[in-house]
């Protein structure tokens, strides 16, 4: 066997451990739902993403010892390529194996010569695996009675513990669906089907049946929460509700909130099921919601090339405030944007760049309680140099000249992040109602609060850090100053011992480097009294330093807060 194909196999063998541990990792969700084992979810959801660069890591050893000499040997690796993509034709997972082979040729050569010749830029199999979904669909007929479905569908779904109450889930559900079958115009005695993913979606504190309410020309997205009653004595499970319709779907996907949990050994099945449901979900966000983020990476770039060789707009400066630290850009035909670390940041910034970087890394990894956005990192991204306004290459040169170059027709970005693009905050809040106001503040103090309690301090708090999504969700995306909130020593601002310290235009208190003091939060709001004034109504608690200090308790014996990604009106009550 030649060098080739030895290289070859030796990355194949790679990826398969990659993706046995990556399902073993996931083949445990359950019972630590079972057992409530939030905090060891917490750190399986962690380990389960830290292991494809481990494995990575694992394989670069065992290819630069074959590879010898001909490791950056371009056309040594054009002849592994094929092989590669021959060994893999068929396979029910080929495309998360390309992308394997990508992470390892990426690591050879620094994101540099990414070439179809060489690598896999698109799949000479296509996108996605040709797959049949039904064969993941666990199907249930109502003939003429909702119920009856309902019930079967239950019962199959049910964990090791019992229902807390049965006939309550059973008739609640039942209620739910067939309002919206009667809704749709379908009579509730029609002969439909419920369709369900076979297997649970695990997040957090929660299990998840996922499926569609079928037939007579009826398409009805549901999604069902199961939840752990953490009882000692007589633990139970019960349904938090019965979740209806794309949009609402759609919150549970976000790209604001942790990977799920879900046994999916033929990826592509689960992907174009959800597809389906969420017609306006991006494919790449959908691989990346079931824990298979880097191929959701790679996923997204396919379409944003596609995107870029389709349109002929100029990119351009992000609206909004110029930040301190990044440098942003997009499309104004594109819902994404790019952020490149400046060279020098705004004082009084004093972060560096690898800080920047590592707290980005630590987003990605830790639980985003829908109030995080996701991220995905480039290497040497490459553009269309003649698509670059004006104003851009003027901030760009003006602002980080060290982190992109022009050669020939092509501009290459050394390194960026790319996401979703949102409204700022302080944008939104210039033409909104009160009414708009007051919900949009009520939601920024609520987004503040939960990443408290998945222990994140947002550190720099001003409105033009947050979005808003097209859901009306604010959004937090300044990642610069983030820390666990356990590393924060919150304090009250002492009184002044005389008139000297109280006109004194500077602090007559000690300041350690990781004192905050919440009174002084106020000062986000300078320059906008109606924001002000809806926050200060809703979310005073927010400058007393005891909620800080009570939450980093409750995080310290172990807490870990439920995060519902639904309204608390769709809740059933118990």
């Amino acid at each position: 066997m030649d060098k080739q194909s030895r290289l070859a196999r030796t990355i194949l063998n790679g990826f398969t451990a990659y993706f046995a541990e990556f399902e073993n990792i996931t083949l445990s969700a359950r019972t630590r739902f079972e057992n409530a084992e939030w905090r060891a979810a917490q750190e399986a959801s962690m380990r389960r993403i830290d292991i494809y660069k481990i494995k990575v890591l694992e394989t670069i050893d065992v290819v630069e010892y074959i590879a010898a000499d001909r490791l950056h040997d371009l056309d040594f690796w054009a002849e592994t390529r094929d092989i590669y993509a021959q060994l893999v034709r068929g396979m029910t997972n080929f495309e998360i194996a390309e992308t394997y082979y990508n992470s390892i040729f990426n690591s050879v050569f620094k994101h540099r010569w990414i070439r179809d010749d060489y690598a896999f830029v698109f799949s000479p199999q296509g996108d996605m695996p040709p797959v049949d979904v039904r064969r993941v669909l666990n199907t249930y007929r109502t003939r003429g009675e909702i119920r009856q479905a309902v019930e079967a569908m239950l019962l199959e779904y049910a964990m090791s513990y019992p229902y807390e109450d049965f006939q309550r889930e059973l008739n609640r559900v039942t209620e739910v669906m067939t309002e919206a079958v009667v809704d749709a115009g379908i009579d509730k005695r029609a002969d439909i089907e419920l369709h369900a993913l076979e297997h649970h979606f695990f997040r957090n504190k929660a299990a998840y049946i996922v499926g569609r309410i079928a037939g007579k020309g009826l398409q009805i997205p549901f999604v069902i929460p199961m939840l752990h009653t953490e009882s000692d004595e007589t633990p139970a499970i019960y349904l938090d509700a019965c979740l209806l319709g794309s949009d609402i779907i759609s919150k549970l996907f976000s790209f604001t909130r942790t990977y799920f949990m879900v046994d999916a050994s033929i990826p592509s099945q689960y992907v174009l099921f959800l597809q389906q449901l969420m017609p306006r979900k991006a494919v790449s966000e959908i691989y990346s919601c079931i824990g298979h983020h880097r191929h959701g990476k790679t996923y997204y770039y396919r379409t944003a090339t596609r995107h870029m060789r389709a349109t002929e707009d100029a990119f351009v400066p992000a609206p909004g405030i110029k930040g301190m630290v990044m440098a942003v850009f997009t499309l104004p035909s594109y819902e994404y944007v790019f952020k490149i670390i400046k060279d020098r940041f705004t004082p009084p910034k004093e972060v560096t760049h690898q800080e920047v970087r590592d707290k980005y890394q630590l987003v990605k990894r830790w639980d985003r309680a829908g109030r995080m956005a996701d991220t995905q990192e480039f290497a040497n991204l490459v553009f269309d140099a003649s698509r670059f306004s004006e104003e851009l290459l003027e901030e760009l040169n003006a602002t980080c000249p060290s982190q992109f170059e022009i050669s020939g027709r092509a501009l290459i970005i050394k390194h960026c992040y790319v996401e979703r693009r949102m409204q700022p905050l302080n944008l939104y809040l210039k033409d909104a109602t009160d009414e708009e106001v007051d919900a949009v503040m009520f939601d920024y103090g609520n987004a503040i609060k939960e990443l408290a309690a998945a222990n994140i301090f947002p550190g720099d708090m001003l409105l033009k850090n947050f979005g808003v999504t097209r859901h009306g969700r604010v959004v937090f995306y300044d990642y610069d100053e983030i820390q666990p909130l356990l590393e924060v020593n919150f304090r009250k601002i002492p009184p002044p011992r005389d008139d000297y310290e109280e006109m004194s235009s500077r602090p007559w208190y000690t300041v350690g480097p990781n004192d905050v003091f919440p009174e002084e939060f106020r000062l986000f709001f300078s320059g906008n009294a109606r924001a002000r004034k809806a926050f200060d109504q809703l979310h005073s608690d927010l400058y007393e330093a005891s909620f800080w200090t009570n939450l980093q308790d409750k995080l310290r014996d172990g807490f870990v807060e439920d995060f519902f990604p639904y309204s608390s009106k769709l809740r059933f009550q118990r």
